[in-house]
């Protein structure tokens, strides 16, 4: 389990490791771009949800509990940052099943 903490650690919320990988892509290239956006997320002790507008001025820190860096899936980072880019911002959303090319 790691942890999105934006500005303090009193706006922080815990995410799963692997989700927050991908969230970081996302967030990173938004950012980078200088996009604003929303970011809505459910708090992990089921007290509710905690939107989060995200801006390029604000610090933001990832942080990961595990030691292995997780295998990206390219689908989930498409559908996260279309999401992003949507009227209602980024949600994390269920993973998709990664289309693996056949071998040859």
């Amino acid at each position: 389990m790691g942890r999105f903490i934006y500005d303090t650690m009193a706006n922080s919320v815990d995410i799963d490791d692997r989700t927050l990988a991908h969230l970081r892509i996302v967030v990173m290239n938004k950012l980078r771009r200088t996009e604003a956006f929303m970011f809505d997320v459910e708090v992990g002790d089921g007290s509710g949800r905690r939107s989060f507008w995200m801006h390029p001025s604000v610090p933001i820190q990832f942080h990961f509990f595990g030691s292995r860096n997780p295998r990206i899936n390219r689908a989930w980072i498409e559908d996260l940052m279309q999401a992003a880019s949507g009227p209602n911002g980024l949600t994390i959303t269920p993973e998709p099943t990664e289309d693996t090319p056949a071998e040859e």
